[in-house]
């Protein structure tokens, strides 16, 4: 028994050691999970549908980056090793372990301080359909120290 996050072993040696035994180990969290949490999903979704009003633009293409953005690892968590940049200036950045050599870049959005920190809403859907929501408040970067309110959708 290990818990350990799929994208460390995607940068360390112990990650090519498993590889050959994908087959013959059990996993809790199956590994196309992964895919889900690299951030370059950001850049590949804005590249298929540029202008959707549910997407902020994004890039993996620092030359790309105008304006307010923030800058974040494409393997990482919990707001760790992100840069947040308005008007030229960095105003926000967070120490990490992560790797900065792959970075993706999306557009800042401003979020609104309701007074205990900025909310981020994460939402679940099910069959089509609004199963659940949590609410994270926390300064402009969300780290894993963020107050966390889960909320249940009946009905």
């Amino acid at each position: 028994f290990k818990l350990y996050p799929w994208e460390w072993m995607a940068v360390e040696e112990f990650g090519q050691a498993i590889l050959p035994h994908m087959t013959e180990t059990v996993w809790l969290e199956p590994v196309w999970k992964m895919m889900w949490s690299n951030k370059a999903v950001l850049a590949i979704l804005w590249d298929m549908f540029p202008g959707h009003e549910n997407l902020l633009p994004a890039t993996l293409d620092p030359r790309m980056v105008s304006g307010d953005f923030v800058s974040k690892p494409i393997l990482s968590r919990e707001g760790a090793n992100v840069q947040v940049v308005a008007d030229g200036q960095v105003i926000a950045s967070s120490g990490g372990a992560y790797s900065t050599d792959r970075l993706v870049y999306q557009q800042r959005y401003p979020l609104k301080d309701f007074g205990r920190g900025y909310p981020v809403l994460g939402s679940w859907i099910v069959g089509g359909k609004a199963a659940g929501l949590g609410i994270r408040e926390d300064g402009l970067i969300t780290a894993n120290g963020a107050r966390f309110v889960p909320h249940v959708i009946r009905g």
